[in-house]
């Protein structure tokens, strides 16, 4: 699928487009209801793509004042018609709703939209949103190619729109805190040496999702939104219905695990380090998942040049086993260690022996740790004393940085458009942070070591 766009005036662009919201183009709007009652300063809010993400993120949005929600397509009738009854019974006012993400942004006065379409559609959808005069909320990973996100960049700095997409780690209180605080300012960690970062989620919650057939699009709609790309043969119904339902296996259609689970993490490699890798080295296997296209367990290895000095950082994704502590970050240091997660329960903070511990007291005097009971002393029967270290101390963050995940980073999104903050993750940041992710599968199908240029990397 070619993701280039040519420059096109709103209004040509709606006309001669033949995208839609995971969406059939000419499909009728329906049951346009007419709006009463909004604040004039309400920001009208659309969306693009009804599913499961779309679910997390509206979840996210309902506590936060001044939206105005106006608009939502996609291709199932049965999700849109869910988000409608959502904010009808939640807010007693009606949407309009549509089959049809080009007919919505013609027809619609909206300022943002929120676009959780499958990946392959995020580039198309985002441009028209953002060609049609809108802010654009859109989920990671930007696109399942590189030059996908690299369009998406363009058409931001074209439309002088903003753009903020999903990792929203970046708006995370806990993260924000960790890195400009203990990290920066502090400098608790010593020298960062060694990055280690996981998802390893349980073989349950990796199956082929399945769904009703009544509810699902025909074979033409699946066809012409594109679930067919890549396809070696003309597909029936329930092929085509598979890929609809599981496109994240599909290598026309996603990166994905490493894009779908790791891409959040690796983005913390980056930020935290504040540069891009310099090379990288992967492997990978179809080890239980035989006949799905992508890996099911990808690891892989960054090495980074700091001002600080070298660092290598370890990543994996498994999708049969939830064993090894769920999902986290780990950031080894001379003088400390942080694992952090979205999950409090796996935030912890380490202090080296070595360490000067009157620093590390005066941190927690002033509120910045709280210490934790001793850890278990090393020793024991079977100890060999002249190889082993001493226990590390551990430490928590202070508390009040927890926030539902995705609120915080939507909050800065909202407060961009109102010119009261600047995007925490626009889509120039994001793709200096994702665009090393686009070449993780290359280097575990090839077992090449990459070494980055500016020609992998950039917009």
């Amino acid at each position: 699928m070619n993701l280039k766009l040519p420059t096109l005036s709103r209004r040509d662009f709606l006309a001669k487009s033949t995208i839609g919201a995971g969406l059939v183009l000419g499909a009728p709007a329906i049951l346009r209801a007419k709006e009463a009652g909004a604040p004039a300063d309400d920001i009208r809010v659309g969306f693009i793509g009804c599913g499961k993400q779309h679910e997390v993120l509206f979840n996210a949005m309902v506590n936060i004042q001044g939206i105005r929600y106006v608009a939502a397509c996609d291709i199932m009738k049965a999700r849109v018609g869910r988000t409608f009854s959502t904010i009808k019974s939640r807010f007693n006012y009606n949407i309009n709703r549509y089959l049809d993400a080009a007919e919505m942004l013609e027809k619609e006065d909206l300022d943002a939209v929120f676009v959780s379409t499958p990946d392959f559609w995020h580039a198309p959808h985002t441009i028209m949103a953002l060609e049609a005069g809108c802010d654009v909320y859109c989920e990671k990973m930007m696109s399942n190619t590189l030059e996908g996100a690299r369009s998406m960049v363009a058409a931001m700095d074209r439309t002088g729109k903003l753009c903020q997409i999903g990792h929203q780690r970046r708006s995370n209180p806990r993260y924000r805190f960790t890195l400009e605080q203990l990290i920066q300012k502090e400098k608790i960690c010593g020298q960062i040496v060694n990055i280690n970062g996981q998802w390893n989620r349980a073989l349950s919650s990796s199956q082929d999702i399945v769904s009703k057939p009544s509810i699902l699009p025909n074979a033409d709609i699946l066809k012409q939104v594109g679930f067919g790309a890549g396809a070696d043969h003309d597909l029936s119904l329930e092929e085509l219905r598979h890929r609809f339902l599981n496109w994240r296996f599909y290598k026309d259609l996603s990166g994905g695990p490493i894009s779908d689970l790791g891409a959040h993490q690796i983005d913390i490699f980056n930020w935290f380090l504040g540069v891009q890798p310099t090379s990288l080295m992967a492997s990978g296997g179809r080890s239980y998942f035989r006949d799905r296209e992508h890996f099911d367990n990808v690891m892989c290895v960054f090495d980074y040049d700091t001002p600080q000095g070298n660092v290598r950082a370890f990543y994996q994704v498994l999708t049969t086993t939830s064993s090894g502590g769920g999902y986290y970050e780990s950031f080894m240091g001379t003088e400390g260690t942080i694992n952090i997660s979205e999950r409090e329960a796996y935030t912890k903070i380490y202090k080296e022996s070595g360490a000067d511990s009157s620093k590390w007291d005066q941190l927690t005097r002033r509120g910045l740790l709280t210490k934790q009971a001793a850890g278990v002393a090393a020793g024991g029967a079977d100890a060999i004393a002249s190889y082993e270290s001493a226990p590390p101390d551990e430490y928590a963050l202070p508390g009040g940085l927890s926030k539902a995940p995705h609120q915080p980073h939507i909050e800065n999104f909202l407060s961009a458009i109102r010119g009261q903050a600047k995007l925490t993750c626009d889509a120039r940041h994001a793709l200096e942070s994702e665009a090393p992710i686009y070449w993780v599968n290359h280097a575990a199908e090839t077992k090449e070591t990459i070494h980055f240029t500016d020609e992998h990397l950039h917009a």
